[in-house]
């Protein structure tokens, strides 16, 4: 296959939650396989940031656009869209990538027998409502432009299978004890059935949908942690985070002109067992 059908010369690709862990990595595939790239994340100040150290790393800066968005208002998702329009042109790729980092960790890794309604409600709005905002408005957008696209959405590892409790003993991150709630494997199983119905929704005008599923990826947990999960999978380790890079680029390439409707999942292989 030529490398050509990777090549994003031209499009434009929005990618939410552009500025975190995942989504900075992301930004910088895109746009260094030619993309025009809309980093798109909650605070403005932190998509800025995230664009200076892709122009620092040697990216051009003219097709980079910072933008503050929250995925769970629709008139900040329409203003959003709006802004990549007149800046680009178009859009031709969502990466449709936020997710909610909880600012009440207590409520957030609370025993499911007791975890609240309100923090239930709080994640859903920006972990699925926030995905079916996006997509509804970048989809609307890429109908009127009639030429299709390219939808991808992230969940996890953790929206196929669930968590298994054995590897959360002594385990910490950023200080504190951790869980997967019920919340996050919900909301991130309902991506991928949003993704599917859209996928079969949107074919007949050309626009892809599908899902990209990560495993656990190395970010700042403890040794115990990384120790326990690796001994999950059957590659013995975590994913580090360039790792997701060749599934993003695929699915937003013409490489996968006929991939749509699909759960990628790039976790090592514990799924697989």
């Amino acid at each position: 296959m030529s490398t050509a059908r990777f090549d994003l010369t031209g499009k434009t690709a929005v990618v939410t939650g552009g500025a975190g862990i995942l989504g900075a990595r992301f930004c910088r595939a895109l746009a260094e396989h030619g993309a025009n790239v809309a980093i798109v994340d909650l605070r403005a100040s932190a998509a800025e940031e995230a664009r200076k150290q892709l122009i620092a790393e040697g990216l051009p800066g003219e097709r980079l656009h910072a933008l503050g968005c929250d995925v769970s208002d629709p008139a900040s998702v329409a203003s959003m869209v709006e802004a990549t329009v007149t800046r680009f042109g178009g859009i031709e790729v969502l990466l449709n990538n936020a997710a909610s980092k909880s600012d009440d960790l207590e409520a957030f890794f609370a025993p499911f027998e007791s975890f609240s309604l309100e923090e239930w409600r709080k994640i859903m709005s920006v972990n699925i409502d926030g995905m079916f905002l996006v997509a509804q408005a970048v989809g609307r957008q890429m109908l009127a432009q009639d030429r299709g696209g390219s939808i991808v959405q992230t969940a996890s590892i953790y929206g196929v299978v669930a968590p298994d409790p054995r590897i959360y003993e002594g385990s910490h991150y950023l200080g504190r004890q951790i869980n997967t709630p019920a919340v996050y494997s919900a909301s991130k199983a309902a991506v991928i059935g949003l993704s599917r119905y859209l996928a079969a929704y949107w074919g007949p005008q050309g626009i892809r949908v599908n899902t990209l599923s990560p495993g656990g990826v190395e970010s700042g947990q403890n040794n115990s942690f990384q120790q326990r999960y690796g001994a999950r999978v059957p590659l013995g380790r975590m994913a580090r985070g360039h790792e997701m890079l060749g599934a993003v680029v695929f699915l937003a390439s013409d490489a996968s002109s006929y991939f749509t409707g699909q759960n990628v999942v790039v976790d090592g292989g514990l799924s697989c067992w």
